[in-house]
């Protein structure tokens, strides 16, 4: 039978350590405690008190949200808030992403909570989304799925092999950082795609050289456009919503991408 325990704090921290690869030796002077004192914590043969989780779960790089599982696992109310992302006391932060968005333009933005769902985008973005099937842009819109998909984004896009492996690699990483079954399960969802035909047989290939990034490639009404992706998250954020929250922003790679994008916005 298959058991039912939830696990310890101890064993929630030996799960962290070794996610990110370290020994107890290793830890244990990160964290200047002695190593005999993380090996009594993780076997649950000593308790760890509300300020070692923290400590620990700092020096692990352990995400808010885990954080205060790992707290409540050793019998410690949680350190971070949740609010919704519509709550009064996030306002400020809603207005700081809306004003990247809008200032962003005419080139394409969009944030996204920790699942990749979107949560806001500029007009830009809505721009470049003629031909995806309905359903794909149903709410919750998932932007990786609406990128792979076969009724999403990947017939329009140009260099699909380079981009599915840029997108896949960058999620496996955030599975590797969270442990999220969630997203693993979106990960191997998204693996079962099927290539669109103008990509069936292509096998991803290097970084041009003298390239900088993998770009995104999109085929459009106004011609093929070239972007470089950028990543902005709260640095400090101490509730757990906020610190899932991520803003990506497109940059024209090229100057005929930048013409055409400005073309787009004064078309309206």
């Amino acid at each position: 039978m298959m058991s039912t325990e939830r696990p310890t704090a101890g064993a929630l921290l030996r799960h962290w350590r070794q996610q990110r690869r370290l020994s107890q030796m290793a830890l244990a002077l990160e964290a200047e405690i002695s190593q005999r004192h993380l090996s009594y914590l993780e076997a649950g043969r000593a308790m760890p008190s509300r300020a070692m989780v923290l400590h620990l779960t700092e020096q692990l790089r352990v995400p808010l949200r885990e954080r205060n599982a790992i707290l409540a696992a050793a019998g410690f109310a949680p350190a971070y808030g949740e609010r919704p992302l519509q709550a009064p006391e996030l306002a400020a932060a809603r207005q700081a992403v809306e004003r990247i968005l809008h200032g962003h333009m005419p080139h394409p933005a969009l944030a996204v909570d920790r699942y990749w769902t979107l949560l806001s985008a500029n007009a830009a973005v809505f721009r470049l989304l003629g031909g995806v099937s309905g359903p794909l842009m149903q709410p919750p819109v998932n932007v990786l799925r609406l990128s792979l998909h076969p009724e999403g984004l990947a017939p329009r896009i140009l260099n699909f092999a380079e981009w599915r492996a840029h997108l896949l690699a960058r999620l496996a990483h955030e599975v590797q950082a969270s442990s999220d079954a969630a997203l693993l399960r979106l990960l191997e969802e998204l693996k079962g795609y099927p290539p669109p035909p103008q990509a069936r047989g292509a096998r991803a290939a290097p970084v041009e050289e003298g390239g900088i990034a993998v770009p995104l490639r999109l085929a459009g009404v106004a011609g093929p456009l070239s972007f470089l992706s950028t990543t902005t998250v709260f640095g400090t954020a101490v509730d757990v919503t906020l610190s899932e929250v991520t803003i990506e922003a497109f940059f024209p790679a090229d100057d005929a991408t930048a013409t055409a994008m400005a073309r787009l916005a004064a078309a309206g």
